[in-house]
């Protein structure tokens, strides 16, 4: 890992693979780091040049006080300062859950540096001023139950979400090490990145999904009912896009059925 200071903030990232490659930027979801990719990155980086990076507020990257910081423009500034310091002009972009929430962010407003979009059950955000609203305040709830609590009560909380039911049929060892990963995050980071760029924080990108006209893979599991009917609404908005649905797997793909998801990655980024 990469120490590395961005717009002020030290950031930790890692470049795995030849360096004369095509890029592949990874950015993880929600109280993960870039550590999930672990099984993935040795598979992409016997064709692509994969950068993975710890998103504000988790794994070894800053967790600063202001919420203010974290909001999408400020951490969408970051990832291209990381790809400036690094010297990439564009890269392929992969984003999942959350960071498939700043992945699509990134690709709407710096289209010119990316080549390709792949997000793994992600979401434009809520449409709606009212839906935002609600999600801003139950978010906001959440962040202070994180302060008050702390990060093994929030991460015991947030596993027993119906969201990771069909988690349970990983093997003990893949959940143990999820579990170690999510409890090594700072509380204030993790509840400082829901207020700043939360589903209800963030703007709203609905409106422009008809502009964004990089090739587009969009990914879900079959069991995740929610969205699959979110990725469905987005395919038919998006000029050059198209869903993947992988069977057996729900909201975490890469990890549920991590061979289909590599697969489903590399022949759209060959294609």
């Amino acid at each position: 890992m990469a120490e590395l200071l961005l717009n002020g903030v030290v950031y930790h990232a890692a470049r795995r693979g030849p360096n004369d490659a095509a890029p592949l930027l990874l950015l993880h979801g929600f109280t993960g780091s870039s550590e999930n990719w672990a099984e993935h990155i040795p598979v992409f980086g016997e064709r692509y040049s994969v950068i993975g990076v710890d998103i504000l507020g988790h794994g070894r990257s800053a967790s600063p006080p202001d919420p203010s910081r974290y909001t999408m423009p400020h951490t969408a500034a970051d990832i291209i300062a990381l790809l400036d310091a690094w010297q990439i002009e564009r890269s392929a972009l992969l984003g999942y859950s959350m960071g498939g929430r700043l992945a699509l962010y990134l690709a709407c407003h710096y289209p010119e540096r990316f080549s390709q979009l792949i997000l793994e059950s992600s979401s434009p955000g809520l449409a709606t001023a009212a839906e935002r609203a609600a999600r801003r305040q139950s978010d906001e709830a959440l962040a202070d139950w994180i302060e008050t609590h702390g990060i093994e009560a929030f991460v015991a909380r947030w596993e027993s979400l119906p969201l990771w039911t069909s988690q349970q049929h990983l093997p003990e060892e893949v959940r143990q090490r999820l579990h170690r990963q999510r409890a090594q995050n700072n509380p204030l980071g993790l509840a400082n990145s829901l207020r700043g760029m939360g589903t209800g924080a963030q703007p709203s990108l609905w409106d422009a999904l008809p502009g964004l006209r990089l090739p587009t893979l969009l990914i879900a599991g079959e069991l995740d009912s929610k969205f699959v009917a979110i990725n469905e609404q987005m395919a038919g908005l998006l000029p050059n896009g198209r869903l993947h649905l992988i069977p057996h797997a729900g909201h975490t793909t890469h990890l549920e059925r991590p061979s289909e998801f590599a697969t489903a990655v590399l022949t759209f980024l060959a294609s």
